[in-house]
């Protein structure tokens, strides 16, 4: 077992939130604005001016945090975060919020979303990006996805 590993092993990753904004307000909680799972718009490329990913931890420690979007064929980094240091108290827990600012995503597909924990992959997930037509956008479900 490596040292990342046994480092690692304190650490769980409880969730991840792709949304248009985070705010901490009043008693030290967060407030997500936007919070989407994919996105859908009519014409390609598209441009985000304020995105965010939100990282929820559990464990204990010290790490250093960095998140990347990579393009569907994971030849090219469409964005790159600056690395982060957190610490997690024994039994506690940490958010680790990831800003980026004019984000643009030239084509359709699965565009895949790492984390890394102290410089090695630590989760992997998919944010799809699709161009849909007016009348596909009207035919979509109005309950909440």
């Amino acid at each position: 077992m490596s040292s990342t590993e046994l480092t690692t092993k304190n650490l769980q990753l409880l969730y991840t939130l792709f949304c248009d904004d985070v705010r901490l307000e009043a008693g030290n909680k967060l407030s997500f604005m936007g919070v989407f799972q994919n996105i859908m718009v009519q014409q390609l490329p598209v441009s985000l001016i304020k995105f965010a990913i939100v990282n929820h931890w559990q464990g204990q420690g010290s790490y250093l945090s960095e998140v990347r979007i990579l393009t569907p064929d994971r030849q090219h980094p469409v964005v790159v975060s600056q690395p982060t240091r957190f610490e997690i108290a024994s039994g506690g827990f940490a958010d680790n919020i990831s800003f980026f600012v004019n984000v643009t995503f030239p084509t359709a597909g699965r565009y895949v979303v790492l984390t890394l924990i102290d410089s090695s992959l630590f989760e992997e997930q998919v944010l799809t990006v699709s161009d849909v037509t007016e009348p596909e956008l009207l035919g979509a479900s109005e309950a909440v996805n």
